[in-house]
């Protein structure tokens, strides 16, 4: 799974095998290694971020920290995103 970035133990990456159509521009959040049903976040077109799930449990200080990094690096995340699976679109 492609790795976006890691913040202390949680690893915020793609899954790669994406369902068709491609979903709208998203990040999975876990402890360690990339799981199945991770947490969820999706990104928006103005540039802010929105919990789909909290799956991996995160403790909700904690997700929030890892939100505000991830909108933080909202541009950085879209071009990884676009280089990974060639097409993109927002949630919103």
């Amino acid at each position: 799974m492609p790795r976006v970035f890691k913040m202390g133990p949680y690893l915020v990456y793609f899954w790669s095998d994406e369902r068709e159509p491609l979903e709208p521009v998203h990040v999975h959040i876990s402890i360690g290694e990339p799981v199945k049903d991770a947490t969820k976040v999706w990104l928006t077109q103005a540039g802010g971020v929105l919990l789909e799930n909290n799956n991996s449990r995160i403790p909700a200080h904690t997700l929030r920290n890892i939100m505000d990094a991830i909108e933080a690096q909202h541009a950085m995340v879209c071009m990884r995103w676009l280089k990974h699976f060639e097409e993109i679109s927002f949630y919103c």
